[in-house]
């Protein structure tokens, strides 16, 4: 897929460029990034360099994973989102995302998310959408709820971060939630 850009009220979602790369790697250098991300650690310039220039293009490039950096007007690198995961043939996808330590607690990763979340169930026709966080994540519990993710419960030993199995919470968002419909028949559960 051709790279894309999407705007909010108070942000730019755009790929990450080079002129990004100081920027992402102070960010992912933050100990709660780490904590609950797959990102190395320490964190450098070089693994920046390395996501921007060649990780992320290649997710574009072959349908693998869709990164948008999160940008206030001015410039500000606030986080990134995207979808990763994609399993394009079932319309499936996961929502990852983290914020940068100085922008939380301001709704962007949010409005981030509805924005890609829209972008997901309607350009896309993304019939599935999944998040997925260790259980003492609470952060980004807090942001998938917000988007109206229904949580489906806790698997064991999912996540496997600094080598250590964790357990993670599951939740999904389906086009229905948004009020948009299936373009795959979709049966509901009589049980439960």
């Amino acid at each position: 897929m051709e790279p894309i850009t999407l705007h909010t009220e108070r942000l730019v979602l755009r790929p990450f460029e080079e002129r990004d790369e100081a920027a992402v790697a102070a960010a992912c250098d933050d100990p709660d990034i780490q904590r609950f991300v797959p990102v190395p650690e320490p964190y450098t310039l070089k693994d920046a360099e390395d996501f921007v220039r060649n990780v992320s293009p290649a997710g574009w490039r072959d349908d693998t994973a869709y990164n948008f950096g999160i940008f206030t007007h001015d410039g500000a690198l606030a986080g990134a989102i995207g979808l990763v995961q994609l399993r394009n043939a079932e319309r499936q996808a996961e929502l990852g995302f983290w914020t940068a330590r100085d922008h939380r607690r301001k709704g962007y990763t949010a409005e981030a998310g509805r924005a890609v979340v829209e972008w997901a169930f309607t350009a896309l026709e993304v019939e599935r959408l999944e998040w997925v966080a260790q259980v003492e994540n609470e952060g980004s519990r807090a942001v998938a709820l917000r988007l109206g993710f229904v949580e489906e419960g806790i698997q064991r030993a999912r996540i496997v971060q600094r080598g250590t199995r964790r357990d993670a919470r599951i939740a999904a968002l389906l086009p229905s939630d948004w009020g948009y419909g299936f373009r795959t028949p979709y049966l509901p559960s009589q049980q439960g």
